[in-house]
């Protein structure tokens, strides 16, 4: 394979390491936002058995981030990048964390579907599905963002995350009240808290993951203020 004209075949191969990391952290994320559908799913259908194959997969997350981690100390070690390039590859070490954290989310709501067992949830699910749907979305954006390397799309998922800390205020309001009212739904009401809570975080963290991009786009680091309820 030959290299562009005026780049050396060094400069080639480490082109396309980079790009291979990019492709292998955009896979560890459809297997996140797969693991979190089949946990939702799951949740609503009562699907023990589904259930009980998000937390087994869990294991298949956690290695495709070890894997990666390997590969930019390895790119770290071997190349010696500097400045853009050491983003890069800096960038994609804290993504993956976050990613493999949004599957332990995943991971718990299928604990808590098994801990469920046959019982139906208290209520209808309406929030928590919207919930999942805004929290996945601001991750396929701020992955998106990362691919385009577009700081004001990443910007813009950061801002999304007081929507979903709406969502989760009115789900822990609703669930406390059946609590108040009835002290024998307390358990099936900490249920949903725990999911809701684990969607809520998951949002955090696809906001952590577009405050990345925001550094390799721009080179400074920022935490995006936004507003709680």
């Amino acid at each position: 394979m030959t290299s562009r004209p005026g780049v050396s075949p060094a400069r080639a191969d480490f082109d396309r390491h980079l790009r291979q990391l990019q492709d292998e952290l955009l896979a560890l994320g459809s297997m996140v936002e797969k693991a979190v559908t089949k946990a939702i799913h799951a949740l609503k259908a009562r699907d023990i058995e589904l259930s009980r194959q998000v937390i087994k997969e869990d294991d298949l997350i956690d290695t495709k981030r070890f894997q990666l981690e390997e590969q930019c100390v390895e790119l770290i070690a071997t190349q010696q990048p500097l400045a853009r390039d050491l983003r890069v590859i800096i960038s994609v070490l804290h993504i993956s964390v976050e990613l493999e954290r949004m599957g332990d989310y995943a991971e718990g709501i299928g604990k808590i579907s098994l801990m469920m067992g046959e019982e139906p949830p208290l209520k209808p699910l309406i929030d928590i599905p919207r919930m999942t749907e805004k929290s996945l979305s601001m991750l396929r954006r701020s992955l998106d963002a990362l691919v385009n390397r577009d700081a004001a799309a990443a910007m813009a998922v950061c801002k999304d995350d007081d929507e979903v800390d709406a969502l989760y205020n009115q789900v822990y309001r609703e669930l406390i009240f059946f609590m108040l009212q009835d002290p024998k739904t307390v358990q099936r009401a900490t249920y949903l808290l725990w999911v809701a809570h684990d969607l809520e975080r998951l949002a955090d963290r696809a906001t952590n993951v577009a405050e990345r991009v925001i550094f390799l786009v721009t080179g400074k680091m920022v935490e995006i203020n936004v507003s709680k309820y």
